[in-house]
């Protein structure tokens, strides 16, 4: 048994189903012996509703999924390269293939408004950034993606030297400025709720941990209370020999007179 064995089990599981397993697969891998393997399963991460939407897909549709990440890393080239003939067609191509794995995700699990936007985020993201594909294409998400870089756009000629910014240039500037400042509040939003969630998994671990904790301190008093009594028998019996040890030397020593 290794990491990545466990891990792809306990990732296929239902995000309820997930801390249990994991406390499971810990404790078995403590008690064969491993006890560095039992501490990197601890510290797997419990996956969002969302994340493990995308981690079914990539176990029970791998060739629609294997179609959205081909389609990523065709346009990732076209950027690279700006053939604006090829942005435009995969750009089209990119709204089709999201939109049929998208409503995939959608059917295999019972998903919220807010559940939805994530993986259509994490799509997206795994289009545009190759990290992000080879992160969806494992199957092993513990919360969404989301791309906020800019792509590029294609360059179809050099723009003029001009000394000034018009009114329309500074009004772009001014929207990029507010859309940055949307996207780091959102960003700092998602931060606190993947904190929450974070702390509310440890709380629940921790739970476990206490629960398993007093079992086994129970046990030992249990233990160490019948170990006290054998030791007091076994003090006993001691006696007893030294006692009749001492008397077997004395009749001895009588019978030889």
């Amino acid at each position: 048994m290794d990491l990545d064995e466990v891990a792809d089990r306990l990732y296929a599981l239902p995000p309820s189903d997930f801390t249990a397993a994991r406390t499971a697969e810990a404790r078995a891998a403590k008690e064969a012996g491993d006890a560095r393997l039992s501490r990197e399963i601890a510290r797997l991460r419990k996956p969002t509703v969302s994340a493990w939407a995308v981690n079914r897909l990539a176990r029970e549709h791998p060739a629609e999924l294997a179609e959205l990440l081909d389609v990523g890393e065709r346009l990732r080239a076209a950027w690279r390269e700006q053939d604006p003939g090829a942005l435009a067609e995969l750009t089209q191509r990119r709204g089709e293939v999201t939109e049929k794995v998208g409503r995939l995700a959608r059917q295999d699990a019972e998903l919220s408004p807010a559940a939805g936007t994530e993986v259509d985020q994490t799509l997206d993201a795994a289009l545009v950034d190759d990290g992000a594909a080879a992160q969806v294409r494992q199957g092993r998400l513990a919360k969404p993606l989301r791309y906020s870089g800019f792509a590029p756009a294609p360059v179809t000629r050099a723009p003029a030297v001009r000394k000034g910014k018009s009114a329309g240039e500074r009004a772009g500037e001014e929207a990029e400025r507010a859309r940055a400042r949307e996207e780091a509040e959102a960003r700092k939003a998602r931060e606190r709720q993947e904190a929450q969630a974070a702390h509310q998994e440890w709380v629940q671990a921790l739970e476990v941990a206490r629960r398993e904790h007093e079992e086994r301190a129970e046990k030992v008093a249990r233990l160490e209370k019948k170990l006290g009594k054998a030791r007091g028998k076994l003090d006993d019996a001691r006696q007893r020999l030294e006692v009749a040890q001492r008397e077997e030397r004395r009749a001895r020593q009588r019978l030889e007179r």
